[in-house]
């Protein structure tokens, strides 16, 4: 029995098959000509995502840290590093072992950032980078070259100031030998980047576009994201008075370029030095303690320097390179 072959078609026509319906992405288009921290308002912002997605981070920052010191004190128990926690608020009193912990505990919490966005936002996590939907890396590049040369300055404008003063630098300068510096460098170079980043994505890339997403003028979601940014420290008024004015500016020129990098590229950078310093030094101890850590007014004169300094030079390459600020 001879099957039915179906519809006889003309010669050379083209049977038409049903459309087949698009596939709908989880991940909503960013807006079009947005400014860095507009990047969120999208068809599925609305004010209680900002807000379950900003105490979810928060209590995530915590607990993550709490998980990750606990896991550092029992592996610090098998290994037999010394006595965790001990009476003068030391995490761990080897202190290059305590260093890497504590920059563990912040940078464990980079990833939960993306998943925020992307879950809560509906975004893709790029879009917490910069306006080109990721991290500009040729551009870090610059910044990071950019960040070194303000430190430089940073510093001998500091030491200048402790020389006119009458004040002693000397001791700024240490130098412990290859021994005890090496395993602190090490660690250094590995885990800072990740730890400072994830402070830049926390605060100015979350903060400021949930913020974003629902308030038009930038400066509200910089101060209060500044804010919190150094209520995290416990330095003096000093420090904090300083931190304050740092996240404020790392704030402004996300916006003015469009991404995360110029804050990153600094902020890394400055950790580096400032942990590198301290543990050539010997003062590594008393570095992971910020109540001990005393900022001279001498030090806010070289900071002054330092991020006037960066902020021209981030600003004159942006221009020069032409540096996107708005999305595409």
């Amino acid at each position: 029995m001879q099957e039915n072959p179906g519809p006889q078609l003309p010669y050379g026509a083209q049977y038409s098959y049903p459309p087949v319906p698009p596939s709908r992405s989880w991940f909503l288009p960013a807006p079009g000509g947005a400014r860095f921290d507009h990047l969120a308002r999208n068809d599925a912002a609305r004010p209680w995502r900002a807000i379950v997605g900003t105490l979810a981070l928060a209590a995530l920052f915590f607990v993550v840290a709490a998980v990750v010191i606990y896991a550092g004190a029992v592996v610090a128990m098998f290994l037999g590093v010394s006595a965790p926690l001990d009476v003068e608020r030391e995490l761990f009193g080897d202190p290059v072992f305590g260093l890497a912990v504590t920059l563990l505990s912040i940078a464990a919490v980079l990833p939960f950032v993306f998943g925020a966005a992307a879950l809560v936002q509906r975004r893709r996590p790029g879009t917490l980078s910069s306006v080109a939907g990721r991290l500009r890396w040729t551009w870090l590049s610059g910044c990071v070259g950019l960040a070194v040369l303000a430190l430089v300055v940073g510093q001998v404008v500091q030491v200048l100031a402790l020389a006119l003063s009458g004040e002693e630098y000397a001791g700024m300068f240490g130098w412990v030998g290859w021994a005890r510096f090496l395993p602190a460098l090490i660690v250094i170079v590995l885990l800072v980047p990740f730890q400072a980043a994830a402070e830049e994505y926390i605060f100015r890339g979350w903060f400021l576009q949930a913020v974003g997403a629902h308030v038009r003028n930038p400066v509200w979601a910089i101060l209060i994201g500044s804010a919190l940014f150094a209520s995290l420290h416990g330095y003096s008024w000093a420090g904090l008075a300083e931190v304050f004015v740092f996240g404020a500016v790392m704030g402004w020129l996300a916006v003015r370029t469009g991404g995360l990098e110029a804050a990153i590229a600094l902020h890394v950078m400055n950790n580096m030095l400032a942990f590198g310093l301290s543990a050539a030094s010997g003062d590594l101890r008393d570095a992971l303690i910020q109540s001990r850590v005393e900022v001279p007014w001498q030090a806010q004169v070289g900071v002054v320097a330092q991020l006037g300094l960066y902020v021209f030079g981030v600003l004159y390459l942006a221009k020069k390179r032409s540096i996107g600020t708005i999305s595409g």
